[in-house]
C-alpha cells in the first residue's frame, strides 16, 4: 500500500474548520472540483459530482466528533487507484490555530506508476487546502 499524508495550518480555531469540513457531505463547500454531494444508505455514503462531470462514491467507515476526524473509503472512484481509505482530522496547534492532517493509502493500478499515482492524490489534498485558505480568508 502506498500512503500519502499532507498537514496544513491555519489561524483559525479547529473548531471552526471542523463545522465545515467535519461534515462528510460538505466537499462542495470547501473543494474546488466537487460540484455536488448527494448521500445515500443512511448517510454512510456519499455521491460526489465533480465539476469535470465524472462521478466518485466514497464510504464513511469513521466517524468521531471528539477527535475531529473522518475515515472513508472509495466504492467508485474514476483516479487510477484502487483500495483507496481516507483520513481527514482537524487538530488543535494552539494559539488558536489549527493542523488539518489528510491522509490516505492506496494501491497503484496498471495504468499508472506509483510516483504518479502520488502526484494524483497529493494535488486533489493540496487543491482543497488551497480552496480552505479561501474560504477562510487567511
Amino acid at each position: 500500500m502506498t500512503k500519502v499524508s499532507l498537514q496544513s495550518v491555519y489561524n483559525i480555531p479547529p473548531d471552526q474548520i471542523w463545522a465545515l469540513i467535519g461534515k462528510f457531505n460538505a466537499l462542495p463547500d470547501w473543494h474546488p472540483a466537487i460540484q455536488s454531494s448527494r448521500r445515500e444508505d443512511d448517510g454512510q455514503v456519499r455521491r460526489l459530482s465533480l465539476l469535470d462531470g465524472g462521478e466518485i462514491v466514497e464510504r464513511l467507515e469513521t466517524l468521531d466528533e471528539k477527535e475531529r476526524l473522518y475515515r472513508y473509503s472509495a466504492v467508485n472512484r474514476q483516479l487510477p487507484i484502487a483500495n483507496c481509505t481516507a483520513t481527514l482530522q482537524v487538530c488543535d496547534a494552539g494559539a488558536g490555530r489549527a493542523v488539518v492532517d489528510w491522509s490516505g493509502e492506496f494501491e497503484s493500478t496498471p495504468t499508472i506508476q506509483e510516483n504518479e499515482a502520488i502526484k494524483v492524490v497529493q494535488d486533489i489534498y493540496q487543491a482543497g487546502f488551497d480552496k480552505l485558505t479561501k474560504v477562510f480568508a487567511l
